[in-house]
């Protein structure tokens, strides 16, 4: 969406906010011996005493609160019955709404004692997350994210995962213009004052390739090898871009 009202604004705070503290409460509870069931019943939890709807069930069906990937698990991990184990990397994804108004973002937890490679993969995802959102200003190309996402993971050794990008959002989960983590010249469009969208890293330790899984929502490296996520909802303005769900 393209902000036109400051009451539009301040809606797309709250419930980035919302997403941010969940987030960061669900970070400290990503334990050995917890189970990604029981981390999707609090999180379920957290949102109702926010007074906030997780998103992905209600416009796709999806049978989560949340997104919780494991290791060579890349996003839409369904939750379930896995016990987290200590050395793991755990993606969490959260998309919540509330009074009609959607913010979306990610993070990745190593659990100690964790893998150095994986500290590094999560890291990386952070820092070129970080690299891209110094090319957000009006005036700036679609295509100038990806790049700078590119660069860092490239410079870092690591893949970018192609098929999975950022996109608009704010009053649906996925809205235009797709926001890709490479540089793609077909990506041409201009970045406006006032528009809302996802820069969501999504990288591998191995070659970058992904495969959806038989569940029909898990996309996992087709190597195996460890994949990194990290991502907020944004909004552009005229100076600094606003994280909205800024943990």
């Amino acid at each position: 969406m393209s902000i036109k009202h400051p009451r539009e604004l301040e809606q797309l705070k709250a419930i980035g906010a919302i997403v941010g503290r969940t987030l960061n409460k669900l970070t400290v509870l990503v334990k050995p011996g917890v189970s990604t069931a029981e981390l999707n019943g609090l999180c379920m939890r957290m949102l109702e005493q926010e007074g906030a709807l997780s998103s992905p069930p209600r416009a796709y069906n999806f049978p989560g609160a949340i997104c919780i990937s494991v290791n060579e698990e890349a996003i839409h991990g369904i939750p379930g019955g896995y016990v987290i184990q200590a050395g793991d990397l755990v993606k969490l994804d959260l998309t919540a709404e509330k009074d009609g108004f959607i913010a979306d973002a990610a993070i990745s937890v190593n659990v100690p004692p964790a893998r150095p490679v994986a500290v590094t993969l999560a890291a990386c995802a952070e820092s070129a997350f970080r690299n891209a959102l110094k090319v957000v200003r009006p005036g700036r190309r679609i295509s100038d994210i990806g790049r700078a996402v590119e660069a860092e993971v490239n410079r870092q050794g690591f893949s970018v995962i192609r098929g999975l990008c950022g996109h608009g959002v704010g009053r649906a989960i996925h809205e235009d213009p797709q926001i890709p983590n490479f540089f793609d010249p077909l990506a041409s469009g201009e970045l406006t004052e006032g528009l809302v969208f996802t820069i969501e890293p999504i990288i591998s330790a191995g070659n970058g390739k992904a495969r959806l899984e038989r569940d029909g929502w898990t996309i996992r490296t087709v190597d195996s090898s460890l994949a990194a996520h990290y991502e907020h909802t944004i909004v552009v303005t005229r100076n600094e871009p606003i994280l909205l769900t800024a943990m």
